[in-house]
């Protein structure tokens, strides 16, 4: 392992034309992206695949010498999908390692963040896990940013004969603070925290709308947590006895997840945790061990969803908005989870309240597959939709969706029920 403690010319390992997998959300190493960033032109033909970014340093500008690729728009990457200047990529957060792993997503060279070494001599991933492990062992070239500032985390570990060379830094990580919570959102997450018991498992994923679920959970007792992602609401809860883990079937007592995405007070609750572990998506996402989880509630958005269930959570007609990342695996699991569910939750309108997000017709992809789908919230209530016919479907959506367009989605609903399909 070579220290790079001054200037980093990234030509002393990278090669024109080198395929580069960074660490994401709040795991992003920003020394290595800004690096990157300023360098990528100079050595020529680069691509970096990031999977979500929320530093704000890839913009169409900065990336001009750089092909950037990802699973979606997730973050601040919506402002180079609006540009034109990112490449999607599409497939589940799941699938990334594996593809990796395949050289479908090429890495010759992996930027990741960890923390400073343990007393084993091995350093944490620190704030996120989900493929890192796969890009470090498919890439030619390892280069770790070394942060005094990350966490030491329980889970995946990076030895440092598994580094080529490390870049020794002391700044904060990237933070992704609390989103204020509508009024709107407030009314889903009533709907939504109902199906939440005691003993039951949740995964969630970012936003206000997912914190506004959490809040509502403070009345619960032993919840767990096996998720891609965790936030500061699983913090409170924690910490308010809330979340114990102590009935899920296996990892009793800890948290389960992939991605720590908040604030330095999730940081400093992460550090040295036993009771939360990073895993692999291997794990986090993998259909053999969601399987093994009853009682399993899994929360994910939409940009909207037609009258028969199918959801939509990529793009807004011209506008690439999200991604797939970890739905699918979750809504399945959710779903097939005994005494379980799996909610899709968004507002019933966008644009100012002057478009349906249920349409009789969706105006982009189909993300989740109308014959996973369980239950989908809005704040007008809850459609439960596991076993339904396609016509009982429509009248069920139809009745949540705002009542200025319900009358247009009976119309629909009801030629659903004539034709029957």
């Amino acid at each position: 392992m070579k220290v790079i403690d001054g200037d980093l010319d990234l030509a002393e390992f990278l090669r024109p034309g080198d395929r580069v997998v960074l660490g994401n959300a709040c795991g992003e190493p920003l020394t290595l992206t800004e690096a990157l960033l300023a360098q990528a032109a100079t050595i020529g033909g680069l691509s970096a695949f990031i999977a979500t970014s929320f530093s704000g340093l890839f913009t169409p500008e900065a990336t001009a010498g750089l092909e950037v690729l990802s699973m979606g728009a997730i973050g601040a990457l919506r402002t180079l999908a609006r540009a034109g200047r990112l490449g999607v990529i599409p497939c589940n957060l799941g699938q990334v390692g594996p593809m990796i792993e395949a050289g479908l997503i090429g890495c010759d060279v992996a930027f990741v963040q960890v923390s400073p070494a343990g007393e084993e001599g091995n350093h944490s991933l620190g704030l996120v896990s989900d493929h890192v492990r796969a890009a470090v062992a498919r890439a030619r070239v390892v280069v770790a940013e070394v942060n005094d500032q990350v966490p030491f985390t329980y889970g995946e570990r990076l030895a440092a004969d598994e580094i080529d060379y490390a870049v020794p830094v002391s700044r904060p990580p990237v933070e992704v603070p609390p989103a204020a919570a509508s009024e709107t959102d407030a009314d889903i997450a009533k709907h939504a925290a109902a199906y939440v018991e005691d003993g039951s498992v949740i995964q969630v994923g970012i936003g206000a709308l997912p914190d506004a679920i959490l809040r509502l959970l403070g009345d619960r007792r032993d919840l767990g947590v096996h998720s891609g992602m965790a936030s500061d609401g699983m913090v409170d809860l924690t910490e308010a006895g809330v979340i114990t883990n102590a009935r899920k079937p296996m990892d009793r007592g800890v948290s389960i997840t992939g991605n720590l995405i908040g604030t330095r007070r999730l940081h400093r609750f992460a550090d040295r945790n036993p009771g939360l572990r990073m895993c692999d998506t291997s794990y986090t996402h993998e259909p053999a061990v969601l399987a093994r989880l009853d009682k399993l509630v899994t929360v994910n958005s939409a940009v909207e969803v037609d009258l028969t269930g199918q959801v939509n959570a990529e793009q807004a007609g011209a506008a690439y908005l999200g991604g797939t990342g970890g739905q699918v695996d979750f809504v399945r699991a959710g779903a097939r989870s005994p005494g379980g569910h799996a909610i899709i939750a968004l507002p019933a309108t966008a644009r100012g309240g002057t478009v349906s997000r249920i349409t009789a017709r969706l105006s982009g992809p189909v993300t989740t597959a109308r014959s996973e789908v369980d239950v989908i919230v809005t704040e007008f209530g809850a459609a439960e939709l596991k076993g339904r016919t396609l016509a009982e479907r429509a009248r069920r959506l139809a009745a949540i969706a705002h009542p200025g367009f319900r009358e247009d989605l009976e119309r629909e609903a009801r030629a659903i029920a004539q034709r029957g399909f």
